[in-house]
């Protein structure tokens, strides 16, 4: 990214706390293996439906390896909520199998030192997991300052003008070039609050928007001041190191 892009992240990020505040995150970083389950679980679905799904897995099993050796309509079972339950059961169990199979243990400690592509090229060669859920991993359980991008992301970053890129993948690529550093969090979970709350794939209300001053939106109105629900609950962020209710 060139020095403009850079300044435009910055200033996003400035205006999106003042609107919405410092996000919390947890105090200590949870296991990396808990983290990419716990993404896979929030695919296609909402934070609150896909936690209720990820605390039941953790309550029907002690630990990653019952479920790696459950049957598959087992998880499916205990992850239904979530919605896609075959797919996802699927992904999970596939993930913990070739996990144990690689590495011998049910651990993504190997990766502490890998380079961020690195493990996002490792993470995502596993059956389900994309680079959504790879970089996730990365930022929620990792502490890296890597700026995962889903459809709300992607959707804000290319109105707002910082990129242009027709895939949430892609502008996952460009938008983590040379990233500004201790920001990743606070700008990826505020954005998730902006596109939950405010900038809406049909109808964004950009009369409200924090950001509309630098917005490059083409079909911005600021007219459209229609206030939606806080939604400030983010799944990744409840996921703890060791589980607790």
């Amino acid at each position: 990214m060139d020095k403009d892009q850079i300044k435009k992240i910055k200033e996003t990020d400035k205006l999106l706390r003042k609107r919405f505040g410092l996000p919390e995150r947890n105090d200590e970083l949870p296991d990396p293996v808990d983290m990419l389950i716990a993404t896979i679980l929030s695919q296609n679905t909402n934070d609150n439906n896909s936690y209720k799904a990820y605390k039941n897995l953790k309550e029907k099993y002690p630990d990653w390896e019952s479920v790696r050796n459950a049957k598959r309509t087992s998880i499916e079972s205990a992850i239904k909520v979530a919605g896609l339950g075959k797919q996802k059961s699927a992904a999970i169990k596939n993930f913990l199998e070739d996990l144990f199979e690689s590495k011998g243990e049910l651990s993504l400690g190997h990766l502490s030192d890998s380079k961020n592509l690195d493990a996002i090229s490792e993470l995502s060669s596993y059956k389900g997991v994309g680079v959504k859920t790879a970089s996730c991993v990365l930022l929620f359980a990792m502490g890296r300052n890597v700026c995962p991008v889903d459809t709300h992301v992607h959707r804000t970053v290319n109105r707002i003008g910082i990129v242009e890129a027709k895939t949430p993948d892609k502008t996952f690529l460009k938008l983590n070039e040379n990233f500004p550093a201790e920001i990743a969090h606070s700008f990826h979970t505020n954005l998730i609050r902006l596109g939950r709350e405010i900038c809406k794939p049909k109808n964004p209300s950009c009369g409200i928007c924090p950001l509309k001053d630098i917005c490059q939106y083409e079909f911005k109105d600021v007219q459209i001041k229609k206030t939606y629900k806080a939604n400030n609950f983010m799944l990744l962020d409840n996921v703890k190191k060791k589980y607790k209710d």
